[in-house]
C-alpha cells in the first residue's frame, strides 16, 4: 500500500480493534480507515473517529456489525480498550510519534486506575505510559480482555504490549517472560507493587542519570555514550 508506513502504536491500535470486529483482517480495516480519513493513519486521526464514522466508513461496509463490537473496536481504535466501563481509570494524554525524543515506552500491569498491582497472567489491563527524563505520559490503557480465547494467553497478552521497551509486573512465571521476551520487551518484577506514579518516577531517574547500555540503546543514546554509563555502572558496583 502505498504511502507513508504507519507507526507501532497505530498498528497496534488496528490489530486491536480487527479483533473485536467479525470476519475484519486488520489489513482490511487499514484500508477502510484510509479511504476515510486519508494517508497517513496516525495517532491523532484515529483518536477523532466516532461510531458514527466507522458505519459510515467505505460506503458502510461495516455497518451492520454490532454495535458493542464496533465500540469496543472504537475503544482500541483511541488506545483506550476499557476506560468506557472503568470511569475511574485516568484519562489519556495526546502524544504522537516524535514529541518526546530520547524516549521509552513502558507498561505496568495494574488491575486499578494508578497502582502496578497485577501479576501479567492475570491483570485486568496495562497502563502505558510514553517516558523520558523529563516527561511522562499516560499514552494508552489496554484491556487484557479476550484471553480467554487465544490460544495461548502468553502470548495474547504479550502481543497487546509489543510496542513497549519495558514492562513492569508484580510477578511473571518463566514461560511467559519468554513470550514477553520474544516480543521484545524488558520484564521488571516488584513484588511490592506501589503506585504507578512512583514506578514511572524512579524511571525518569534512572533516564536521567546513568541508565544500563540496554536501556541506553533503547533510548537513542550512542555507543561511546553506553560505553561510558557500562563503566560507570561496575565503577558504582
Amino acid at each position: 500500500m502505498a504511502g507513508a508506513p504507519i507507526s507501532r502504536e497505530v498498528a497496534l491500535r488496528i490489530g486491536l480493534a480487527a479483533r473485536s470486529l467479525p470476519d475484519t483482517e486488520p489489513k482490511r480495516l487499514i484500508a477502510v480507515l484510509i479511504e476515510h480519513v486519508g494517508h497517513p493513519l496516525t495517532e491523532a486521526k484515529l483518536d477523532k473517529l466516532t461510531v458514527k464514522d466507522l458505519k459510515q466508513a467505505a460506503e458502510g461496509e461495516l455497518q451492520d456489525l454490532p454495535q458493542d463490537a464496533l465500540k469496543t473496536a472504537l475503544n482500541s481504535l483511541k488506545g483506550q480498550d476499557d476506560t468506557s466501563a472503568d470511569p475511574s481509570l485516568p484519562e489519556i494524554e495526546a502524544y504522537e510519534e516524535g514529541d518526546m525524543p530520547n524516549s521509552i515506552r513502558v507498561a505496568c500491569a495494574s488491575n486499578s486506575s494508578t497502582q502496578l498491582n497485577g501479576h501479567f497472567g492475570s491483570c485486568a489491563r496495562f497502563l502505558v505510559y510514553q517516558v523520558s527524563k523529563d516527561e511522562s505520559r499516560l499514552v494508552a490503557i489496554r484491556s487484557t480482555q479476550g484471553d480467554k480465547e487465544a490460544d495461548d494467553k502468553n502470548a495474547f497478552r504479550a502481543e497487546i504490549v509489543n510496542d513497549c521497551h519495558v514492562l513492569y509486573v508484580m510477578s511473571i512465571g518463566g514461560p511467559a517472560a519468554a513470550k514477553v521476551v520474544k516480543n521484545g520487551l524488558h520484564p521488571i518484577k516488584q513484588p511490592q507493587g506501589g503506585d504507578v506514579s512512583d514506578v514511572i518516577e524512579n524511571l525518569k531517574q534512572v533516564l536521567s542519570s546513568s541508565p544500563p547500555p540496554w536501556l541506553a540503546k533503547v533510548m537513542g543514546v550512542g555507543a561511546e555514550d553506553r560505553v561510558r554509563f557500562s563503566v560507570e555502572e561496575e565503577a558504582a558496583s
